[in-house]
């Protein structure tokens, strides 16, 4: 994984944010390995005793290394949680340049595009994620902002720029096109995310939940009423 400085916009104490991250350090690639070791360790962690919970020095005592290390590559607690995310959002934008919506039929495309966001969703970095950026948010107003700026708004825009191109070959009607892209995320998977988030779900199981999104994608496109 490459180095995990966040963009200008999302850095700390000076940035205009806020946001808590670790600053550029040059690693060699072992550095790099004990890096991805803290991050899974506080990965586990954080889904076992929760974000606010969750005491470093049994991080480090899961990744190996020392605290010190720790505190010079991350900076706190909050820098992890944003590493977690920075990572998630790497694997976000791979699934999404994967989709390749354009030129496929409405049903083609929005099957596929729930079965890729339900296998992420599935992942345990995912269910982190998310009880972080919404069950922490009021305490991390920069950290959940930032998620929204960049995960959620470029799996909106993904949705939006294909719907607009489908409205306007006549092969779906919408008013807005970037309103219906809300709609469908959260038809498919809002459910589920508020359960993740308040802690009502804790283990997400990928076949259900791509079966789950199938069917949402098939109301989303038809509707309930008999045809």
């Amino acid at each position: 994984m490459p180095n995990l400085a966040l963009p200008e916009a999302s850095r700390p104490a000076t940035a205009k944010d806020g946001a808590a991250t670790r600053p550029p350090i040059d690693l060699c690639r072992r550095g790099e390995i004990r890096v991805e070791r803290f991050i899974d360790a506080a990965t586990v962690v954080f889904t076992e005793k929760g974000y606010r919970h969750a005491r470093l020095s049994e991080i480090v005592a899961r990744a190996g290394g020392s605290l010190a290390t720790l505190y010079r590559v991350f900076g706190d607690k909050e820098g992890l949680a944003h590493a977690i995310i920075q990572r998630r959002l790497h694997d976000l934008d791979l699934r999404l340049q994967d989709l390749k919506l354009e030129g496929l039929a409405p049903e083609q495309a929005l099957r596929q595009a729930a079965v890729q966001i339900a296998d992420g969703l599935a992942a345990p970095e995912s269910v982190v994620v998310h009880r972080i950026v919404i069950g922490e948010g009021q305490s991390l107003p920069a950290l959940r902002d930032w998620f929204f700026d960049n995960a959620v708004a470029s799996l909106r825009d993904t949705l939006r720029v294909y719907f607009e191109k489908e409205v306007a070959a006549g092969r779906l009607v919408m008013a807005s096109p970037a309103l219906a892209s809300s709609h469908f995320f959260m038809m498919l998977f809002g459910d589920l995310v508020i359960r993740i988030s308040s802690g009502n779900r804790l283990v997400v199981d990928a076949q259900e939940l791509r079966a789950h999104a199938l069917d949402a994608v098939d109301i989303f496109l038809h509707g309930a009423l008999p045809r």
